[in-house]
């Protein structure tokens, strides 16, 4: 949020600089990001106005310009073209300075002297992709303004401060909003802009219907008559500029103006567009088209809010107006749009379009409906003011279901003891009364009326948090604890469990990333989860970042998809990585108690030298190193993975993990054509099976393995896991290890077989074995496998 200094001042009286303004704000909870200073490297630079323009005798392009800057007539040669006589323009007289340290000098220009320059918007440090197209280029063109006036007070160069608003307080995304902050944080009073109207007497001929009630709460509409439109004044033009917004016409630029002023986004209609004057909010039909104000086709489904008249839509609700009725040099009559609508549908339809504005970012966090009637007329009487209209009699306010005040009862006490203060009650009544809350004293407890702008507020502590940031966190006196002794902290197990986790899995090439502890009931849909998984069971977000997020999540697998698929998206051919954090599984629901927070870890993977035995080779490393014994690996029923390429981790009866090919249906709701592997970990019950000091060395063997290759083909839904254990429950000790080395299918293999390929040592750690010894191990581990598993040896 880009706020003028000298703006600022219009609604509150404060005589610091921009840098002390802006280090109390920061320490009241107004965080303040940068100070742009856009007159402090400007000097001696006026208004001139062009006499007489001449071709210059010895250059084809340049001109020869007699400027009056006020106190004399000054000879200028320059190589716009885009001039006249009869300009005004900013003139930087000899030995002024420019933004960037430029410093102007009078010189000569092919044999004629030349006492100034004349300035582009770029030279004055103005930002010229802002600035409408008549002015981009050559001269910055102005308004008739006094000749000889400094530049910087007839612009308004002043400071620019940008803060860092919270999504909770969209409130203070306008510069009344700020000016209240401020004046709370002096303890001064602020003002709103006196609104004044003058109506004709003819009748207000619009009429507005809401459909959805649900998703527009407020609207709102006054209707100028015979408007003329044309460029807006300099003054208005200059503000809108240092707040980010390019001026586009008198009319657009009071919507964006009042919007900026008071945080209530507007739109204007050429009403004469609008079939029968008639206004519906509705919701958009699917596959609905619309042509916004960018000059884009959008295709809209059933969940997106529009304006429409009887015919057409001609808005995107919230996020942008629609080219059919579009504010043209043509236009005369003026239907003004001040209304309320639900935050999550306007952040869904602005994800969904790929289209984000000035009004969309303001109406996802929420507003206050009650502002709505303010905004539209102070834009009425700008607008008249600026275009000549006329406004006609009457509003038109559709108001369904108004909102109720709210009441907090807050007791003294408790704030003292949240913030560790001492203050009076009178002294919190003070505060909160500069904050705009209304405030009764009754006894020892405040009754506190909450603003309708302060939707944040819901109870006790966050009216301590109010009334702890302006006080001042720093006026609070610091407080030893009280202990006898003071303690060094360490890392808990887990804690220390975790880290090793963390180690082994970068030691294996993985990438850690973390993502929120959110979801929407969407992401699970996404995973396919069955409607009765009790993962579906989720602790729902009173006030969640969007509906894509209203949950905590019971499940990593969504977030690590989505990572997954943004990498893939963006061409990245290997990926590997992981992510340790909690979910979060009710004991039941409506919530009775605090959920069950389980530690997970997830993984996920893809790439060239990515298979099914990579994953389990990290797996494999994991385990080893946290010293779990007694692991099986058994075909996992679980339907969010490929049925034959995935496997449940048991250790000791219980199961810890599930790890595999994600199922190809997953894949392809989330346009990933490549197989992706991924592992989930019950870090909490492989912590219970780590062992810390358990593990035993033994010495190297004394006598030598005899080592024996088998390649047996069986049934391609064979694990290997299942030949591995018939060949060390039939080797018994004598079998030191047994390694997989090859899967093979493919030419000279029945489609419906495999050749898999194992290393076998044979040992015995109290003598050297004979050929004759280990052959009859080796045979009779031959024979076992096809008894129980159908293996052919090749």
């Amino acid at each position: 949020m880009l706020v003028s200094y000298s703006w600022l001042k219009d609604y509150v009286d404060v005589s610091v600089d921009a840098k002390k303004l802006a280090d109390d704000l920061t320490m009241s909870g107004s965080k303040v990001e940068t100070i742009k200073s856009y007159g402090n490297e400007i000097n001696n630079v006026v208004i001139g106005k062009i006499i007489s323009i001449e071709k210059h005798p010895d250059a084809d392009k340049l001109q020869v310009g007699i400027v009056d800057v006020g106190e004399e007539k000054l000879q200028i040669i320059t190589g716009a073209q885009n001039i006249k006589v009869g300009d005004y323009i900013p003139v930087a007289l000899h030995g002024s300075t420019l933004p960037g340290g430029v410093k102007i000098k009078r010189g000569k220009l092919r044999g004629l002297e030349s006492n100034g320059m004349m300035c582009s918007a770029k030279e004055l440090g103005l930002d010229e992709s802002l600035l409408p197209d008549y002015q981009r280029n050559g001269i910055f063109i102005l308004p008739e303004l006094p000749i000889g006036e400094d530049v910087k007070k007839a612009l308004e160069l002043d400071d620019v401060i940008e803060f860092e608003i919270t999504p909770n307080r969209p409130d203070c995304l306008s510069v009344v909003g700020i000016a209240r902050e401020t004046a709370a944080t002096y303890r001064k009073s602020y003002r709103m802009p006196e609104i004044k109207l003058s109506e004709v007497a003819d009748k207000n001929p619009a009429n507005v219907t809401i459909d959805a009630d649900d998703l527009c709460y407020r609207y709102v509409a006054r209707v100028i008559r015979n408007a003329k439109i044309g460029p807006s004044p300099i003054w208005m033009q200059m503000r809108l500029l240092k707040a980010g917004i390019r001026p586009i016409n008198n009319i657009v630029d009071v919507t964006n103006y009042v919007m900026m002023e008071l945080g209530q986004p507007l739109h204007a209609f050429d009403l004469d567009k609008v079939k029968n004057r008639h206004i519906i909010v509705r919701r958009a039909k699917n596959g609905e088209k619309l042509v916004t104000l960018d000059d884009k086709e959008r295709i809209l489904d059933s969940e997106m809010l529009v304006i429409a008249d009887e015919e057409k839509a001609i808005g995107l609700a919230g996020v942008m107006g629609g080219q059919n009725t579009e504010i043209t040099d043509d236009t005369v009559n003026i239907l003004i749009e001040s209304a309320n609508f639900k935050g999550s549908n306007i952040r869904y339809t602005s994800k969904k379009l790929g289209l984000r504005s000035e009004a969309s970012s303001r109406f996802e966090k929420g507003l206050d409906p009650e502002i709505t009637v303010m905004a539209c007329n102070r834009a009425a009487q700008l607008m008249a003011e600026l275009s000549g209209g006329e406004i006609l009699n009457g509003i038109v306010d559709v108001y369904p279901k108004p909102i109720e005040e709210k009441v907090l009862s807050v007791r003294h006490k408790k704030i003292n003891k949240l913030l560790g203060t001492n203050l009076t009650i009178e002294e919190m009544k003070n505060i909160l009364t500069f904050l705009d809350f209304g405030v009764i004293c009754d006894g020892e407890n405040l009754v506190v009326k909450v603003p309708a702008f302060r939707s944040d507020i819901e109870g006790e502590a966050d009216i301590a948090e109010e009334i702890g940031r302006m006080y001042g966190y720093n006026n609070i006196e610091d407080t030893l604890l009280k202990c006898t002794q003071i303690t060094a902290g360490v890392k808990t197990r887990e804690q220390k469990l975790e880290d090793l986790v963390k180690e082994v899995f970068l030691s294996c090439g993985l990438n850690e990333i973390i993502t929120t502890s959110f979801m929407g009931m969407k992401d699970l849909d996404k995973i396919n989860l069955p409607d009765d998984s009790p993962l579906r069971k989720a602790v729902k977000i009173m006030n969640p970042l969007g509906e894509d997020q209203g949950y905590m999540r019971t499940t990593l697998l969504p977030s690590m998809l989505n990572v997954v698929y943004t990498n893939y998206s963006r061409k990245v051919s290997d990926f590997k990585a992981f992510e340790i954090s909690r979910v979060f599984i009710p004991k039941s629901l409506p919530l009775e108690e605090l959920p069950v927070e389980v530690k997970t870890a997830v993984i996920g993977m893809y790439g060239h030298d990515v298979d099914f035995l990579t994953l389990k080779g990290v797996i494999e490393v994991l385990l080893d190193v946290l010293n779990v014994s007694n692991v099986k690996y058994v075909r996992s029923e679980n339907t969010l993975y490929h049925p034959g390429r995935s496997a449940d981790i048991i250790v000791d009866g219980e199961r810890i993990g599930v790890f595999g090919e994600i199922n190809p249906d997953i894949e392809e709701n989330y346009d990933i054509n490549r197989e992706v592997y991924v592992a989930e970990l019950n870090l909490e019950l492989l912590f219970k099976y780590a062992k810390d000091d358990e593990r035993k060395y033994k010495p190297l063997p004394k006598y030598p393995a005899v080592e024996r290759d088998i390649a047996v083909l069986v049934d391609k839904n064979t694990f290997v896991a299942d030949i591995e254990s018939v060949i060390r429950e039939t080797g018994g000790k004598l079998v030191d290890d047994v390694k997989l080395f090859d899967v093979y299918t493919g030419e000279n293999i029945p489609e419906d077989k495999k050749s898999v390929a194992y290393s076998i040592w044979y040992r015995s750690y109290e003598r050297t074995l004979t050929d004759e010894e280990v052959n009859k191990v080796h045979d009779k581990i031959i024979r076992k496998l096809n008894e129980k598993l159908g293996a052919q040896l090749r």
